[in-house]
C-alpha cells in the first residue's frame, strides 16, 4: 500500500471519527442537556474506549487534517477558481487546522492530560488583551458569519452530494441527513459569530464561546432542534467515511520533490 492509499484509508477513519464526535455531542445535549464541543466529545469517548481508541482517532483526525489542508493547497477536490471555490478552499484549510488541533488533543488525552476550557473563549480573552484586540475579535466574528453562511448554502443546494458515490447520493435519508446537518452547523457558526461580535463590541471575553457555549446558550426547544441536526451531521459523516469519493493527495510526488531537492 503506497502513501496515498494509506492516507486515504486514514482519512476515511477521520470522517468516521468526526461522525462519532458529532453523534456524542448530539446525544449528550438531547438526552442529558449537557453541552459539549468536539474536544469534550473526544474526552468523553476516550474515557470509555481507552488509549487504543484515542490512538486510532488521533491518526484519523491527523490524516483528515492533512487531506483538508492539501485540498486547500492543491485543489484536489476540483473546486475551480470562482469566488465560491475560493471560499470552499479557505474553509478546507480552516477545517484542516481544527482537526490538527483535535488530533493533538487526542494525543494529550492518551498521555493522561486533561482538556479544559473553551478554545474560542480563551482565544478571545487573549486577543482582547492585545492593543486593538477588539478588531481581531470582530474579524473572527466576520469569519464565523461567512463560514455559517457557506454551511447554510450547502444545506439548501445539497452541493455536498456531488462528492458521494452516485448510488448512495440518491437516497433520500442521505440527502436529508446532510441538509439537516449542514443547516445545524451553519446555525452554530452564526450564533458563535454573533456571540463573538458581542464580545468584541463590549470587550468582554466571557460572552464568546464555541459549540458548547452555543448549545448551552440556546433555550429549549432550539437546543434540541440544533442537537438533532448535529446528530444528522454525525450520521452523514459516517456515510462519507464509506462512500465519499476521495481524490489522491500528491504525497508521493511531494516526497520525491523534497528528496530530490536535498540530493
Amino acid at each position: 500500500m503506497n502513501a496515498n492509499a494509506r492516507l486515504t484509508t486514514l482519512t476515511r477513519i477521520g470522517f468516521a471519527t468526526r461522525g462519532l464526535l458529532y453523534i456524542v455531542i448530539a446525544i449528550l445535549i438531547l438526552h442529558t442537556g449537557r453541552a459539549e464541543d468536539s474536544a469534550g466529545a473526544l474526552e468523553y469517548l476516550g474515557r470509555g474506549g481507552g488509549r487504543i481508541l484515542l490512538g486510532v482517532m488521533a491518526a484519523g483526525l491527523l490524516a483528515y487534517g492533512i487531506w483538508r489542508v492539501a485540498d486547500a493547497t492543491f485543489d484536489i477536490e476540483r473546486h475551480g477558481n470562482d469566488r465560491g471555490a475560493v471560499m470552499e478552499r479557505l474553509g478546507a484549510g480552516a477545517s484542516g487546522i481544527v482537526h490538527f488541533v483535535l488530533a493533538w488533543q487526542a494525543v494529550r488525552l492518551m498521555r493522561g492530560a486533561a482538556l479544559s476550557g473553551d478554545s474560542t473563549h480563551e482565544g478571545t480573552e487573549a486577543a482582547l488583551q492585545l492593543p486593538g484586540g477588539w478588531a481581531l475579535v470582530l474579524l473572527g466574528a466576520g469569519l464565523l458569519f461567512v463560514l455559517g453562511a457557506v454551511q447554510l448554502v450547502k444545506s439548501v443546494k445539497a452541493s455536498f452530494l456531488r462528492y458521494l458515490d452516485p448510488a448512495i447520493a440518491q437516497r433520500r435519508w442521505v440527502q436529508w441527513s446532510g441538509r439537516a446537518g449542514y443547516a445545524a452547523r451553519g446555525l452554530v457558526f452564526l450564533i458563535s459569530g454573533y456571540l463573538l461580535l458581542q464580545a468584541g463590541m463590549d470587550e468582554e471575553a466571557r460572552e464568546a464561546g464555541g459549540m458548547a457555549h452555543v448549545l448551552s446558550w440556546l433555550t429549549e426547544p432550539f437546543d434540541l432542534i440544533v442537537g438533532a441536526g448535529l446528530l444528522a451531521f454525525g450520521l452523514f459523516s459516517l456515510v462519507e467515511a464509506r462512500y465519499r469519493q476521495l481524490h489522491d493527495v500528491p504525497v508521493d510526488e511531494a516526497v520525491r520533490r523534497a528528496t530530490s531537492g536535498h540530493q
